[in-house]
């Protein structure tokens, strides 16, 4: 095992993994610290105003992951050296220009009035992340990632969120406007890209180098589409809870909603750090068929024990985390949390068998699956949304989740079939 770690690429993977690990747990912090800070600030209905801002943004960004890392990470490796240049610099005009059409498209509306005014103006700030994480972050990293040393990246994101946080509570003590709390999320982008953009200057004697090469751009454009279908799909249906609550409700109860399913995503974003720290050792290093089938099944099954354990201490202690973070402006929140917190059960068990769909880089499976959890989702929602108002909405994430369990399910049948 000391062996193994003395490697030099399998030391920089295990503290690549490390900063991974630091940078997620970071995030979460952060996010928890500013989401409680800005909901006793602005109060339920510009909280819930704040969170469809956000869900907005959350729907967009992923129209601009045109050629995502897992097309250029390998092209990178393939083309490394003289081509390096052409490469970075093909695949930033791309995302560039998609970004930049997102970002207009997007302000576009805010000004013809298609959003509430408050809605629209806190959007504009967090926009312009549009233009600047996957241009300029987004390729830098994947050259990171190229040579397994995303620490740069990390290093960056997690001083960029601690000084977020910092101004985010300077803000709020001196009573800025809610509006103008988007830029500080844009200043956060920028301040990553510039560092970003820096290190790759000072690694290449101060220079970018970066050129557009046409044939390059149409590849990267066509290239991995069904990937970026999928991820599309997959970010709507997250999202589509929030989207279509907010049709049948007012924004002060969709702020308490939010409230209460933010926490929760953060509680299934770190429960699921597992699936990428066991991924490489369990499912993709494995080829035998019954093995894989073998740690597929474990590994569903102590998933499924984590969450369950880790929902039922959650909703045991809803009411003081509520109470806690937001403050006693959002105690209808405490019962909506209760019944998210098991949404982490179905979310867990799909992100798990989902790794042998990635594992063999079935697209088209990836795609149809979030397709029919999306259709199906929304089909709950128009029903039960209704009927059961924020309740419905969960019921429409549960129903969206299990379905995109048994297409994992049924894929994992078909391929690893004795």
């Amino acid at each position: 095992m000391l062996k193994r770690i003395a490697n030099p690429e399998v030391g920089r993977a295990v503290a690549n993994l490390a900063w991974l690990g630091i940078e997620r747990v970071t995030q979460i912090g952060v996010a928890i610290v500013v989401s409680g800070l800005l909901a006793r600030y602005f109060g339920p209905d510009a909280f819930g105003k704040w969170q469809y801002a956000n869900t907005l943004l959350l729907v967009l960004a992923p129209l601009t992951w045109v050629c995502g890392a897992e097309i250029l990470v390998p092209t990178i490796v393939q083309r490394s050296g003289a081509e390096l240049g052409a490469v970075l610099g093909s695949a930033f005009a791309l995302r560039f220009a998609v970004s930049v059409a997102a970002l207009a498209l997007t302000w576009a509306a805010i000004a013809a009035g298609a959003l509430d005014p408050l809605v629209g103006a806190m959007l504009v700030g967090l926009a312009l992340t549009l233009a600047l994480r996957e241009p300029f972050v987004g390729v830098v990293n994947a050259w990171l990632q190229s040579m397994t040393y995303s620490k740069p990246q990390l290093v960056a994101s997690i001083a960029a969120a601690l000084l977020k946080m910092a101004l985010v509570w300077l803000l709020v003590r001196a009573s800025v406007a809610p509006a103008l709390f988007g830029w500080l999320w844009a200043l956060e982008a920028a301040l990553i890209a510039g560092a970003l953009i820096a290190y790759y200057r000072a690694k290449h004697g101060g220079v970018l180098g970066w050129r557009i090469e046409r044939p390059l751009v149409r590849e990267f454009a066509t290239t991995g589409t069904v990937f970026w279908l999928g991820l599309v799909c997959m970010y709507l249906f997250l999202k589509l809870d929030r989207l279509m609550l907010e049709r049948y409700v007012t924004f002060a109860e969709l702020g308490r909603y939010a409230a209460a399913q933010q926490l929760n995503e953060n509680w299934i974003t770190l429960a699921l750090m597992l699936a990428q720290t066991i991924a490489p050792a369990f499912v993709y290093r494995v080829h035998d068929a019954a093995q894989l089938a073998r740690n597929i099944r474990r590994l569903v099954g102590m998933t499924a024990a984590l969450m369950i354990s880790g929902a039922l201490v959650l909703d045991l202690l809803a009411g003081f985390i509520i109470r806690k973070v937001f403050g006693s402006g959002f105690d209808s929140a405490v019962e909506i949390f209760r019944w998210a917190v098991w949404l982490s059960v179905p979310a867990g068990i799909e992100a798990i068998s989902n790794l042998v769909v990635l594992k063999y880089q079935a697209k088209f499976v990836l795609l149809a699956k979030w397709v029919i959890a999306l259709a199906l989702a929304a089909l709950v929602n128009l029903i039960a949304i209704e009927r059961a108002g924020p309740h419905g909405a969960l019921a429409g994430l549960a129903a969206g989740y299990l379905a995109a369990a048994a297409v994992n399910f049924y894929y994992i049948r078909l391929k690893l079939r004795p």
